[in-house]
């Protein structure tokens, strides 16, 4: 397994839902999976996966995989309207943690550009037109920033810990999709967070329930 450069989270490291997908891929299975980041997943660098863990050539520990047994962690869904005037609210376009995101940074125009607004119950929602190339990992790499950008806020940086997910479908290439974001509580440094992604005809697509950590 190799997470490329372009699949970026924080400048240096993978986009923490891409890499889950990438490491929940490459465990097979028919269920949900469990992905927990050890550390920030590094770019460029050959991963291998024995027994659950994935780890560098080094041998250093970078995730641990597991089944996940039931993920039923769904957000109602929004309809296109509403997800698109949430973008335009998207907090990130004004001050972004890591604006070279691949999924949700607005310096990446070669990236998803997912930007997650709030709606006026608190929860996020955005537009998402999948790409011409679209995997299992491009799926678990939207249902990730929708989640953290129910907490995020100016100064106060999160980045995801855990995610388990489950894809039900892939969107076809062009499709406009939704996704949205609810934020089930914080303590301490931890948010517990659950996302949904729908496609064109309103049918869930993926849903996750994650938990990102405050640096």
């Amino acid at each position: 397994m190799r997470i490329e450069s372009r699949h970026n989270g924080p400048a240096g490291s993978g986009n923490g839902g891409w890499s889950a997908g990438i490491f929940a891929t490459e465990a097979g299975g028919t269920g949900p999976v469990e992905v927990t980041l050890r550390r920030p997943p590094p770019l460029e660098t050959e991963l291998s996966l024995v027994d659950g863990e994935v780890r560098d050539p080094a041998g250093e520990l970078v995730a641990e995989v597991r089944p996940a047994g039931t993920v039923d962690a769904v957000v109602p869904p929004v309809d296109l309207e509403t997800a698109v005037a949430a973008a335009a609210r998207y907090p990130g376009l004004v001050e972004h943690p890591f604006p070279g995101c691949y999924v949700c940074g607005p310096q990446r125009p070669d990236g998803l550009r997912i930007f997650p607004g709030r709606l006026p119950n608190g929860r996020t929602a955005a537009p998402f037109r999948a790409p011409e190339e679209v995997s299992e990992a491009t799926v678990w790499a939207a249902l990730d920033c929708p989640g953290g950008w129910t907490v995020l806020a100016p100064g106060r940086p999160y980045l995801l810990g855990r995610i388990a997910a489950v894809v039900a479908a892939l969107p076809k290439p062009g499709d406009e999709c939704v996704v949205t974001g609810e934020l089930l509580g914080v303590e301490g440094r931890k948010a517990l967070v659950h996302t949904s992604l729908y496609g064109p005809d309103g049918a869930l697509l993926g849903a996750a329930r994650a938990t990102w950590i405050a640096r």
